[in-house]
């Protein structure tokens, strides 16, 4: 793309671009996928003629009050919500605060977040199944076959399917009781790990099955996710504000998230680092992936709502975007239908969550889709019955842990369904 320049750290590429000649009026940059290159972001939002979208007037509005509540309640600081229908965004707006401390500053539609788990879906999942599009990675394989050493310790029937559904019987984490820092201690972690059941036997949601995810890619194609994804994902789709390691330019748009040492209160971990209750900004937040440097297959991405739209969109489209295509329509398709253990009641496509105890951005009313949720406090639903997503984007453990925002999520994604007049 003419114009963009990409920063260069003694880290690597990372996401830090500035597009001349593609800022609208206000600094919003135009959307690239075809369905959303029309309009600026949240132009229609403002429009009082929703209905030519199929979203009943007035219906959206709810979500106004809905977020305010949230944040009236401490369950947010703040948050960035945005919906799309049939390629057109329909509602894009920001409320309250991205950070308390050490200052209050005002949310903004431009925010980036951690997104957490949302890494497992904008990145490792998809970066995947390019691997196994370009026949380098087959889903049936035994993981050793990728990485010999993790058939030790009663780990060689654990197949690449079984960790992207988590159905591994792996346990949810590595052990952070243990004092162990760095990539290739976190390998030996990996190698050493137990699993708790046999494979397809029960649905644990487990961080260790997309760490293990991303070092199939290292290997696959030679390539660590983080330089991988942005190539074939970031860079193609035109998600700019997407990384991992944010450059230090991007601090001032980065949603803080908490201190260190609340942190480590959550898996009883232990660290060697004195600056504990600094807050963290463009740092990762997950633990796990913060001994690791950073970058994994779990977590670490940084992002924004427009960015969460564009990739959105692109799945809608069924693998299409603007400059060509990033997937099969089939493989999109095995990604987002249920690919869990017949009979099973939890139910996982490859990376997405279809049908489980985690699907609250759901709601109660959209029937079917798929979607996922980050720590953080993030998630996106995916609705191709009506050709809607809704992306939500808070940082809820900001500034001292949060509160937990199912019903958030839940009550956005309901309101946006209810605005739906033309469902078929």
């Amino acid at each position: 793309m003419a114009g963009r320049k990409i920063w260069r750290t003694r880290n690597g590429i990372v996401c830090a671009f500035i597009l001349t000649g593609l800022l609208l009026a206000g600094g919003i940059v135009q959307y690239r996928t075809p369905a959303l290159s029309a309009d600026e972001p949240g132009k229609d939002a403002d429009r009082n003629e929703r209905d030519q979208d199929g979203i009943i007037p007035g219906r959206l509005d709810r979500i106004d009050s809905a977020v305010e509540a949230a944040i009236s309640e401490g369950e947010v600081p703040g948050a960035v919500v945005l919906a799309s229908r049939q390629g057109r965004i329909v509602y894009f707006k920001a409320f309250g605060n991205r950070a308390l401390k050490p200052a209050e500053e005002r949310m903004t539609r431009d925010t980036i977040f951690d997104v957490s788990s949302l890494t497992k879906v904008l990145a490792t999942a998809p970066s995947i199944m390019l691997l196994v599009e370009k026949g380098v990675v087959r889903l049936g394989d035994p993981v050793h076959r990728y990485l010999p050493r993790f058939k030790e310790n009663g780990k060689s029937d654990i197949a690449v399917r079984h960790l992207l559904t988590h159905y591994s019987g792996l346990p949810a984490d590595l052990d952070l009781s243990k004092n162990w820092f760095g990539y290739e201690e976190m390998l030996e972690q990996l190698w050493s790990l137990r699993p708790d059941s046999k494979p397809d036997k029960a649905f644990v949601y487990s961080d260790v099955n997309f760490i293990a995810l991303g070092e199939i890619i290292h290997a696959a194609s030679g390539q660590t996710i983080d330089n991988f994804a942005r190539e074939n994902i970031f860079v193609p789709l035109g998600m700019t504000d997407t990384c991992y390691r944010p450059d230090s330019a991007l601090i001032g748009r980065i949603a803080p998230t908490e201190s260190r040492g609340t942190t480590l209160l959550y898996l009883h971990a232990r660290s060697s680092k004195t600056d504990l209750d600094k807050i963290l900004r463009g740092e990762v937040h997950d633990p796990t992936a913060y001994r690791m440097g950073g970058v994994a297959g779990h977590a670490g991405l940084f992002s924004s709502a427009k960015d969460v739209a564009l990739y959105a969109q692109m799945l809608l489209d069924r693998g299409k975007y603007s400059g060509g295509r990033l997937l099969s329509p089939l493989t999109v398709r095995a990604m987002t239908r249920p690919q869990s253990p017949a009979g099973e009641a939890q139910t996982r496509g490859y990376g997405w969550d279809i049908r489980t105890d985690y699907s609250s951005p759901r709601g109660d009313i959209f029937d079917g889709g798929y979607g996922h949720t980050g720590f953080t406090g993030t998630s996106l639903w995916i609705h191709p019955p009506t050709g809607t997503f809704v992306v939500l984007l808070t940082n809820r453990v900001h500034p001292d842990g949060g509160k937990n925002m199912n019903h958030l999520r839940s009550v956005v994604a309901n309101i946006v369904a209810s605005a739906i007049s033309d469902p078929t």
